[in-house]
């Protein structure tokens, strides 16, 4: 089960906005992830709880951020409840996509495990609901995956496979590299692994 920690930044100006520290595995029924997110002053800024099927589907999510909390599953495409910081008001949501996506490393990983992708495989498309920081607000976005190279890299534990994907968003043309190694993100935009505890899992 790995065990780790993320710095996040923003993608853009660098940034520092906190770390995620995480821990995930691969089940009898698909994938979990979960983590509690602190700012950069230390304090507890919210939690992940992902949980996808052995095709990569959600089977269950819970984001909470800023006292916003979301929980949504794969259902009629994606469905999701949002609920408001007093607990007073939610609302529900639904979108004919394919999965969930957000700030989290958690997303790059079960994207990927999604479209299980192979060097000889053509960019694929795929539509998520994305929730923004730092209010979770919902928002459908279309991205093209390409597994550019699969790697294997000698380490301590053995041969490791490292995996580059080029992600392009297709609303705007931006392009951006995702490099992972089983259910572990090495670095993606404002994401950087600073320690692991025990090797990623491999996906069978």
């Amino acid at each position: 089960m790995p065990r780790g920690r993320y710095s996040l930044h923003d993608p853009h100006d660098h940034t520092p906005l906190g770390e995620e520290h995480f821990h995930c595995a691969p089940g009898p029924s698909g994938w979990r992830y979960v983590s509690q997110l602190t700012t950069p002053a230390g304090d507890h800024a919210g939690s992940v709880d992902l949980a996808v099927d052995e095709l990569g589907r959600p089977i269950r999510l819970e984001i909470n951020a800023s006292n916003w909390q979301v929980r949504g599953a794969a259902l009629d495409g994606v469905t999701w409840v949002r609920t408001d910081p007093t607990g007073t008001h939610a609302t529900e949501g639904n979108a004919p996509a394919h999965a969930f996506s957000g700030t989290s490393p958690a997303f790059l990983v079960s994207t990927a495990r999604l479209l299980r992708l192979t060097p000889a495989s053509p960019a694929t498309r795929v539509r998520l609901v994305t929730f923004t920081d730092p209010v979770l607000a919902p928002r459908t976005v279309d991205q093209s995956w390409a597994l550019v190279r699969s790697e294997a890299h000698a380490t301590d534990n053995g041969p490791l496979t490292v995996d580059e994907y080029q992600v392009s968003a297709l609303d705007t043309g931006e392009q951006h590299a995702v490099h992972l190694t089983g259910d572990v993100v090495l670095a993606a935009p404002g994401i950087e692994l600073e320690d692991l505890d025990s090797p990623p899992s491999a996906f069978s």
